[in-house]
């Protein structure tokens, strides 16, 4: 059973720095608690990432993943290629600009191949969403500040 979550916020930095701290993906580990590696395997032609391998512990999920990105100047979109312990996952980040610096949106589906209580799966992908939105606005925060 997919289960998915969806979360908006404000960061005090211009919508650029957002995105560049989304295409670091190797600086990943730095800022986001779950995710333990990032490797960019390959890169679009315009050097953006294009597929990553990434390995995450959150909670009962422990896993190695490769990630497939896609990229405009306002999103990051990516989906699951390959993983141990899930079969579909989605996410999604829209940043747009506000006079203050970025609304961003994250939205994040997520599918397993194991059986966990709902109640599990639910409270780690709250996690995840929580920690992705604390992580990236400190590190947007931090980058914009210089």
């Amino acid at each position: 059973m997919a289960v998915s979550a969806k979360t908006e916020f404000d960061v005090a930095a211009p919508p650029s720095v957002v995105m560049e701290v989304l295409m670091d993906v190797e600086a990943l580990p730095d800022w986001s608690g779950p995710h333990r590696e990032a490797q960019i395997l390959t890169e679009h032609a315009d050097g953006t990432p294009e597929q990553v391998r990434i390995v995450v512990h959150e909670g009962p999920i422990s896993d190695e993943q490769t990630l497939s990105y896609t990229w405009t100047e306002n999103t990051c979109t990516w989906t699951l290629v390959e993983a141990h312990h899930l079969k579909e996952q989605n996410g999604l980040y829209v940043v747009t600009e506000t006079e203050t610096g970025s609304r961003v949106e994250f939205t994040l589906e997520i599918d397993l191949k194991i059986k966990l209580p709902g109640l599990l799966v639910k409270r780690a992908q709250k996690i995840a969403v929580d920690t992705a939105k604390k992580g990236l606005t400190a590190e947007s925060e931090r980058r914009a500040a210089g």
